[in-house]
């Protein structure tokens, strides 16, 4: 692992343990379709690729969790309760009305 390789993937658990907790909202592309957030999906890819080869699929991965974000908000989602892995959406009380 070069160090380009090395700091991204510090910067990249850096922001995994201190910021992420805090921000208060979760990856749409995990809570839309299951599997690994954005951040732990780029780190990988960073790691088994290297930081340059790594930005198509990295700017992909953002656009996917970009339109996931526009499906859940379009769904009125306000939650996620995760069975078995498996993301299920949920809302409280009566929603929008239409």
């Amino acid at each position: 692992m070069g160090p380009l390789t090395r700091s991204a993937d510090r910067a990249i658990c850096f922001y995994q343990r201190r910021i992420s907790p805090r921000k208060g909202w979760s990856c749409a592309h995990r809570v839309a379709h299951g599997g690994a957030s954005c951040s732990q999906a780029v780190r990988e890819l960073v790691i088994e690729r290297g930081v340059l080869r790594s930005v198509p699929s990295t700017v992909a991965r953002f656009f996917a969790c970009y339109q996931a974000a526009a499906l859940l908000m379009a769904a009125d989602v306000q939650g996620v309760c995760c069975c078995g892995g498996i993301p299920i959406p949920f809302r409280f009380g009566g929603g929008r009305r239409r």
